[in-house]
C-alpha cells in the first residue's frame, strides 16, 4: 500500500467519479482506476461500482469511508513529494526503534544495503536528512523525529482500516473463496449447484470454511485478478487468456413473456427487460439481437436495463415486458410463461475458472461439483 493510493481512494469516494478524481489530483484516469483496484484488493472489499458515467459506493464503502478519509488525511500530512510506500515507512520506524540500520535489517530479515537505499530514497522524497549515522548506530534528526511520529500514526490508521473489513472478505489460507454469478432465483440450476457444493464442503472440509459471494461477471473477473476469489463460476462464452477453467454446466435460453413467432417477432413484441452489461447474460442477449435482427429491426428494440433478475421477472409476469432468460430458471414459475426457445448456439456456458497457476482450491471445488 502507498500514500498516493489512499489519497486517490478518498477523492474517488468524494467525487463519485474516476475522471473527477483524476482531474482533482492531476493524474491519469488509468492511475486512479489502478488505485481503486489496489486498495480493494488489499482489503478484499469492493468499494465502488460503475453506474453510467459515474460510480456508486457499496455499503462497505459507506462503513469504511470515515476510516479511509482519516487515513488519507494522515498520508497528506506526511508532506512528501511523490508516492511513499507504507512498507518503507514501516521500515523507517523500525530503524528508529532499533537505533541502528544494521539491527533493524537483521530484525526484518533484510539486507543492510537494501534498507540503506530505501532510507536514502525516503530522505530524497522528504528533502531532508532523517537519520544521523555514526559508528554506534543511527539517531533521528528533528525532521526524522517528526516523520517517525507521523508515520507511526499513519501506520496505525492503516492497520485499523485493514482490520475494519469484515473477516469474510479477508485473504486467508484458512478460507476458500468462491465467486459466482447471481443465481436466477432459488430454483435455478446455479442456486441448486451452489447449495449442494456448500453442504458437501461443510461435511467434508469443516476446518476450511467455503465463502461464496454472488456478483456480476465483471466483478468476478476483477475479484479473480486482485485475489478476492480463489475461483469463480462465470457465465461467459470463452475465458480470458489469463484464466484457466472448465465448463461445469450449460443452460439453454428462451425469450419469455407474452411472446409468439420467431425470435425477432418475440423481441419486438414488447419492451425488452435486460440485466446490465456487466453480466454474461446481457452479453449473450446483445449477441442474439445482433445476429437475429437487421439494423432497422435493432433500432426498434425497446431496451429497459434493470440490474436485478427478480425485478425483471416481475416486469415480465405482471407488466407486459419480455426478456431472455435460462429456460430452467422459468420452467417452474406458477402459471408458466410463454417461451420462444433459442438455438443451441446461444446456450450459456457456466465455467469454473481460476487464475493461471492457482488450481488448488479450484480443483477441490470442481471435484465436489462434479461428484454431486
Amino acid at each position: 500500500m502507498d500514500t498516493a493510493t489512499l489519497i486517490a481512494m478518498d477523492v474517488v469516494l468524494r467525487e463519485r467519479s474516476v475522471r473527477g478524481a483524476a482531474r482533482a489530483l492531476g493524474r491519469p484516469v488509468s492511475s486512479i482506476a489502478a488505485s481503486i483496484a489496489r486498495l480493494e484488493g488489499e482489503i478484499s472489499v469492493t468499494l465502488v461500482e460503475r453506474a453510467g458515467a459515474g460510480l456508486v459506493t457499496t455499503l462497505e464503502a459507506v462503513r469504511l469511508g470515515p476510516e479511509i478519509t482519516a487515513t488519507a488525511a494522515l498520508a497528506r500530512q506526511l508532506g512528501a513529494s511523490g508516492t511513499i510506500k507504507l512498507e518503507t515507512l514501516e521500515r523507517f520506524t523500525q530503524v528508529a526503534a532499533q537505533g541502528s540500520i544494521r539491527r533493524a535489517a537483521r530484525v526484518m530479515g533484510l539486507g543492510q544495503p537494501q534498507l540503506t537505499r530505501q532510507l536514502a530514497q525516503l530522505e530524497l522524497a522528504f528533502g531532508a536528512v532523517l537519520l544521523e549515522r555514526s559508528r554506534d548506530g543511527s539517531s533521528l534528526t528533528a525532521d526524522g523525529m517528526a516523520l517517525a511520529e507521523r508515520a507511526t500514526t499513519l501506520l496505525d490508521a492503516w492497520r485499523r482500516l485493514s482490520l475494519a473489513s469484515d473477516d469474510r472478505f479477508r485473504k486467508t489460507a484458512a478460507t476458500a473463496r468462491l465467486g459466482s454469478v447471481i443465481p436466477l432465483g432459488y430454483e435455478s440450476e446455479i442456486a441448486r449447484l451452489l447449495a449442494s457444493l456448500v453442504a458437501r464442503w461443510h461435511r467434508e472440509r469443516p476446518r476450511i470454511p467455503l465463502f461464496v459471494s454472488s456478483t456480476t461477471a465483471e466483478d468476478l473477473l476483477r475479484g479473480l485478478k486482485n485475489g478476492q476469489f480463489d475461483a469463480a463460476l462465470l457465465d461467459t462464452e470463452e475465458l480470458p487468456p489469463d484464466l484457466d477453467g472448465r465448463i461445469i454446466t450449460r443452460t439453454s435460453l428462451a425469450i419469455v413473456g407474452a411472446v409468439a413467432g420467431d425470435a425477432t417477432t418475440a423481441l419486438l413484441s414488447a419492451p425488452l427487460a435486460v440485466p446490465s452489461s456487466r453480466s454474461g447474460l446481457r452479453q449473450r442477449i446483445n449477441r442474439i439481437i445482433e445476429e437475429t435482427m437487421t439494423p432497422t429491426e435493432r433500432a426498434k428494440v425497446q431496451l429497459v436495463e434493470i440490474d436485478s433478475i427478480p425485478v425483471i421477472l416481475n416486469m415480465v409476469l405482471h407488466h407486459g415486458f419480455v426478456s431472455v432468460l435460462p429456460q430452467a430458471s422459468v420452467a417452474r414459475i406458477a402459471g408458466g410463461l410463454l417461451q420462444v426457445a433459442l438455438p443451441e448456439r446461444y446456450d450459456m456456458n457456466f465455467w469454473l475458472c481460476w487464475p493461471k497457476g492457482g488450481k488448488g482450491i479450484a480443483q477441490a471445488i470442481a471435484s465436489m461439483i462434479e461428484g454431486a
